[in-house]
């Protein structure tokens, strides 16, 4: 467990899902613009930020390459970093591939399994949530051959044009990569992470579990244990939602969209 010391009158943040560089770069800028406004705004009272997965829709490290692109948005999370706020980063399952780059050149810890968070005298289980719980045996199957360290050797020896283009193409046409498919609410018998967080508060209590990836706005108390609560973050492309703990408790907010054009917002067609 990791204990964070943050002051009574500080904030944590909580923001996942941005998926930063889809369907392409056009269509991104405003919500990168968006996210860069709302880092801006919280930067006064945030005592932690927590970056709980795919923040890019794809993102791979070679050993003198990193995807183009994004430098607005790194080099804010530098600044927030070298002014002293704590900052957290989650790998998603697109994200996956981030080695250690965000730790040597912004000093911002990378996660790569759920880790468990003292905050305000609350226990906080935190994962991005691919992979966890039952069900999503395609995608659970997909991400063995993904870390496999032979896959990653192959994909390295392709050309950064050709490697970083024919992900970025599969990451927004094949449905079991972006989740496309799965972002409807199924009911708390099915939500396979709700399923996962039941059966983890049995085992180690959590007053909040943490999550991203289903990016869907939930807030809902465990059955197995009403007093601790489940957590989805959401997403910043439909919801534009982010998690706020307090020494008071835990919210779910939105951030105004006021910025992005009618015709670029997509219509939300489901939510919780």
């Amino acid at each position: 467990m990791i204990t964070l010391e943050i002051p009574a009158d500080k904030k944590v943040y909580f923001t996942s899902d941005h998926h930063f560089g889809a369907p392409t770069r056009e269509k991104s800028l405003p919500r990168e613009a968006l996210f860069l406004k709302w880092l801006n705004a919280i930067e006064k009272d945030a005592g932690a930020l927590f970056i709980v997965g795919d923040l890019f829709d794809f993102w791979f490290e070679y050993k003198k390459v990193v995807p183009k692109g994004f430098v607005r948005i790194l080099g804010k999370l530098a600044q927030m970093r070298d002014n002293g706020l704590p900052i957290y980063f989650f790998v998603g399952n697109h994200d996956l591939w981030m080695e250690d780059y965000f730790e040597e050149e912004l000093d911002i810890p990378v996660f790569h399994e759920p880790k468990v968070f003292k905050i305000f005298d609350k226990t906080v289980f935190i994962g991005h949530g691919d992979g966890l719980g039952p069900g999503d045996k395609g995608y659970k199957r997909m991400k063995k051959v993904f870390t496999n360290p032979f896959s990653k050797w192959l994909f390295r020896w392709l050309h950064p044009d050709i490697g970083v283009r024919l992900a970025e193409y599969l990451s927004v046409k094949n449905k079991l990569i972006s989740g496309d498919d799965d972002a409807k609410y199924l009911g708390e018998e099915k939500e396979w992470l709700i399923l996962y967080a039941n059966k983890k508060v049995n085992e180690h209590f959590a007053d909040y579990f943490i999550f991203g990836h289903r990016h869907l706005p939930m807030t809902l108390p465990l059955k197995n244990n009403a007093n601790a609560l489940y957590i989805n973050l959401g997403d910043w492309i439909q919801y534009f939602t982010f998690g706020v703990l307090t020494s008071s408790g835990f919210e779910l907010n939105s951030f105004s969209q006021a910025e992005l054009s009618d015709s670029f917002l997509p219509k939300p067609n489901h939510g919780v």
